[in-house]
């Protein structure tokens, strides 16, 4: 995306300052890379990667409140010659990576990734190979092997709300769904997962990876 010698510019998003500021400490001290720009909120990410001077967006998931992470990493890849975004979270749950990869991601590196891995991301990133961390690549490569026991985006979200404790009809209200439709979903989880029960599909969920604990 860069002629060469010509730096990659960076936007950092992330709602922590501290976040912010332990990214710009590791990426400023390495030849090639340029932070231009920070972010605090995914709406304020997405306008600034709109001005046209942004190589790669490193995106965190969660921010307080408002749009998130992947919502935003659609917006900011809709658009024509966007910038590449690097997704670096905390998150590596099938709940987590699969909407962000399916939004436009680039890449995908976990805040705990040692500060070489974090540079050669970007760099990857930049050049719009993938660049994901081993457990989030590990994760994709089981479900491609073994995708009967996988859950769709649908499945996974109606069953993460179901872990929370949420009803049926509640989590129908949630996701502008039929009742019916909600336990439809789930009678496919049950089937996917070998369970009879919800207790039972939230903790082998949980336990595979596929939702947060």
């Amino acid at each position: 995306m860069t002629d060469t010698g010509t730096p990659v510019r960076l936007l950092l998003a992330d709602d922590h300052p501290v976040v912010r500021a332990g990214l710009r400490a590791v990426l400023e001290t390495e030849p090639g890379l340029a932070v231009v720009a920070e972010a605090v909120t995914a709406e304020e990410a997405v306008a600034r990667a709109a001005e046209g001077d942004i190589d790669v967006v490193l995106m965190d998931l969660r921010f307080g409140k408002g749009m998130g992470g992947a919502e935003a990493t659609a917006a900011i890849t809709a658009r024509p010659g966007a910038p590449r975004v690097l997704i670096v979270t905390t998150y590596d749950t099938d709940a987590d990576t699969l909407p962000a990869i399916e939004a436009g991601a680039t890449g995908y590196l976990l805040k705990d990734a040692p500060p070489e891995d974090l540079a050669a991301a970007v760099r990857t990133a930049a050049t719009g190979r993938a660049a994901l961390a081993p457990t989030v690549a590990d994760r994709l490569m089981n479900r491609l092997r073994t995708p009967l026991t996988t859950l769709t985006r649908r499945e996974t979200e109606v069953l993460a709300l179901v872990a929370e404790g949420l009803s049926n009809q509640a989590v129908a209200a949630r996701l502008h769904l039929t009742e019916g439709t909600v336990k439809s979903h789930l009678a496919r989880v049950y089937a996917k997962l070998g369970v009879d029960s919800r207790t039972a599909a939230v903790a082998t969920a949980s336990g595979l990876g596929l939702i947060r604990r």
